[in-house]
């Protein structure tokens, strides 16, 4: 605007010194204030030129800025997303944590049962040498074994040597096999026994047994009655028949049967001490 004045203004100095209607003094004044005017219009355009570079810098450090906010915009992004990333790693690490508490937890409890287990399994290794021991004479002259089966402590008697062929009479040389077993067993505190009788498959059909079920309980509870008689309690003991039903060996030949004709004498499991018994007897409770 200042510009297009100072070029109107000697526009009309220039049309008036032109005219040749002024005096020689107008004419002096007029040139003078038209020089002045050139010298302000240079000045001027001087000055727009400066403000024209200004401007051009200022817009350059404007885009210069833009690209700084532009960039830290996408920082601030960055930065948002990581901490969101951050956050789900911790939520996942504490969650982990709580898992790996859980676990450690488990493993104490699953160790401590383990060591359980591992001293009532040692506990029963030392009743069964022990009782090795003392069986030993008997296991030596072949008139008992000692055996584990199922996880239980099984002592075994050969019908042959108890009993005669069809008989539940036990021979004396039986009875003092079996009240040498009894006081054996009697110091084995609050234990139990069960009395098994078995047979091999050759049926038997006379006027007192009927089948080898009748023959193996009345050996067995032959067997009770000894010895409660050599002083273990009756309340500790039991008797049971399997017949034939639970072979030893096969049927096939003597030997085989010879096996299956026999008494044993088993540990009945103490459950009290077994892992999970208090939560079965809650269970059986209801």
């Amino acid at each position: 605007m200042r510009i297009t004045a100072i070029h109107l203004t000697l526009t009309a100095l220039a049309l008036t010194l032109a005219s040749g209607c002024v005096s020689q003094s107008e004419h002096d004044a007029l040139a003078k204030e038209l020089g002045e005017t050139r010298a302000a219009l240079v000045r001027a355009e001087g000055q727009s030129t400066s403000l024209e570079a200004a401007l051009q810098q200022e817009r350059v450090k404007i885009k210069q800025l833009e690209a700084q906010i532009g960039a830290l915009n996408e920082q601030i992004r960055v930065a948002n997303a990581q901490l969101l990333t951050a956050d789900e790693k911790l939520a996942l690490t504490l969650k982990d944590r709580s898992r790996l508490k859980a676990s450690v937890d488990e493993m104490k409890e699953a160790l401590a049962l383990a060591r359980r287990q591992r001293e009532l399994a040692e506990a029963r290794v030392g009743v069964f040498k022990q009782l090795l021991a003392r069986f030993q004479t008997l296991i030596d002259t072949g008139k008992l074994q000692v055996k584990i089966v199922d996880g239980r402590m099984v002592l075994v008697l050969p019908s042959d040597v108890l009993f005669a062929s069809g008989s539940t009479k036990i021979s004396d040389d039986g009875k003092n096999s079996l009240i040498e077993v009894t006081k054996i067993l009697t110091t084995l505190e609050q234990r139990e026994f069960q009395v098994e009788g078995h047979t091999d498959n050759v049926p038997i059909n006379t006027e007192r047994f009927h089948s080898n079920w009748e023959l193996a309980a009345g050996r067995a509870i032959e067997v009770t009655n000894v010895m409660i008689g050599a002083g273990l309690a009756p309340e500790r003991l039991s008797a049971a028949s399997y017949g034939e039903f639970r072979p030893a060996a096969s049927n096939a030949d003597d030997p085989g049967r010879a096996q299956n004709r026999r008494i044993e004498i088993v540990l009945v499991p103490d459950l009290s001490v077994l892992p999970g018994f208090e939560e079965l007897e809650r269970v059986t409770k209801g």
